[in-house]
């Protein structure tokens, strides 16, 4: 047999040994574990194109009734783009979303006249 065409080659776990309270001691192990990071980072980043696709056809095929229709593709949209960008994994998940706290009762995202 041969290796299959079009399928990637590559380890999709973490690497064993690496020590994330000593990431320096093996650069072998540190370099394998970006590159592990990176790549779950870009499939969560496509993950969250595809769905931004189906929103938009959604919102094509619903017309005035996409607030309804669409609903939980916009929730499962929002909910993979929190915390996946490349500054973000330092801040805590709450800081990520769209914070309405403070703003008073009268606040609307969204005006419809």
């Amino acid at each position: 047999m041969g290796r299959k065409k079009g399928v990637a080659e590559f380890e999709e776990s973490p690497p064993d040994d690496f020590d994330p309270s000593n990431p320096y001691k093996d650069p072998v192990a540190m370099l394998e574990m970006r590159e592990h990071v990176v790549r779950e980072k870009w499939i969560d980043i496509e993950k969250a194109k595809i769905l931004r696709e189906k929103l938009k056809w959604c919102y094509r095929i619903e017309g005035v009734n996409h607030l309804q229709k669409c609903r939980h593709l916009v929730r499962q949209y929002l909910d993979s783009t929190r915390g996946i960008g490349w500054g973000k994994d330092q801040r805590p998940p709450s800081l990520h979303g769209l914070n309405l706290e403070g703003m008073g009762d009268d606040c609307t995202l969204f005006s419809i006249d």
